[in-house]
């Protein structure tokens, strides 16, 4: 990481093990006093390293236990925007992460549902009314072993 001061990627790794501990216990961690640790902690955030904080949230817990991974292409001879069908598509709540890539797909979303009634009703009500998607081709997770919102290499 270029030009990143070592303190500065223990303090990101700190916040993405446990982003609720206290400006105190976070400068212990790392080995700073509280109004140091703060300071660096608000440049890095005003300087967009880090984008925000929230919470993990068990989603079968709310009913929606199904994770689905879903590749899209689209229409090219008839002009669709791929980043314009990705904001359609980011606008559902159900969509946990959209991603325009490169490959046979144009296209990768995740997204929760309720079982197969509830990705049967995602397709019928959300994804078939975005025009301009030629195929999909979508993927039940089985089981996830790893799900990391962020990560600072070492």
């Amino acid at each position: 990481m270029p030009n990143m001061p070592e303190v500065d990627l223990r303090i990101l790794r700190e916040l993405i093990r446990d982003g609720r501990q206290s400006n105190a216990q976070l400068a212990e961690a790392v080995g700073l006093s509280a109004s140091q640790c703060w300071q660096r902690v608000k440049k890095l955030e005003n300087s967009g390293v880090i984008q925000g904080y929230g919470a993990r949230i068990d989603h079968e817990a709310l009913g929606a236990p199904e994770t689905v991974l879903i590749e899209l292409a689209l229409d090219r001879n008839e002009g669709f925007e791929v980043a314009a069908v990705c904001s359609q598509l980011a606008r559902f709540p159900e969509v946990l992460e959209v991603r325009m890539t490169s490959g046979e797909f144009d296209i990768f979303v995740k997204v929760v549902v309720s079982g197969t009634r509830g990705y049967e009703a995602f397709l019928r009500e959300r994804l078939y009314k975005i025009s301009g998607i030629r195929q999909s081709r979508s993927s039940f997770s089985l089981r996830s072993y790893k799900n990391e919102v962020s990560t600072v290499p070492f």
